[in-house]
């Protein structure tokens, strides 16, 4: 997929509570909670146009019980895809408009992304520092497969000051 770096827009706010919706009617008490996170989810952020969601649930096996609905609304389904106890799902195709993390309420990486997301919005300097790198990637790449991973070690940077700065607070 060719990456597609934007600069930050309020629509992503917008885009995302009109996605809690569908998915509230969807699985209804089986959430806990929804949370925007990702590069979408901090305003100043260059960021792939993708909504990132968490939604967390007391069983994560029942997620896979509305995988037909999730089809019929547009949804990929990507199984773990890569994180065990995860459940992704992805709408729009080659032109991704989101992508719907699923996670287990006692599961790890609930902490990871959120501490970094409050983390970022807690530090502009951060933010900007972190979309300049994006920036350059995205000139020097031209598909995600290939960006990705580059900005890997970056981001694992990124996530461990937040998470002393979680834990400092």
């Amino acid at each position: 997929m060719k990456i597609r770096l934007t600069k930050y827009s309020p629509n992503w706010k917008r885009m995302f509570e009109e996605e809690v919706i569908i998915l509230k009617n969807i699985f209804k008490d089986e959430i806990v909670s929804i949370e925007h996170f990702g590069s979408t989810a901090v305003p100043g952020m260059s960021s792939k146009p993708v909504i990132d969601i968490l939604c967390t649930v007391k069983d994560i096996k029942l997620v896979d019980t509305y995988n037909e609905q999730m089809d019929r609304m547009g949804y990929d389904i990507a199984g773990e895809w890569g994180i065990k106890g995860r459940r992704l799902f992805r709408k729009g195709g080659e032109n991704r408009t989101h992508h719907i993390h699923f996670y287990q309420c006692d599961h790890q990486e609930i902490l990871r992304h959120l501490v970094f997301r409050d983390y970022l919005l807690n530090h502009p300097a951060e933010v900007e520092r972190y979309s300049q790198y994006k920036d350059l990637l995205a000139k020097k790449y031209e598909y995600t497969s290939d960006y990705s991973p580059a900005k890997k070690a970056f981001v694992a940077e990124m996530e461990k000051k937040a998470l002393e700065w979680w834990e400092k607070r």
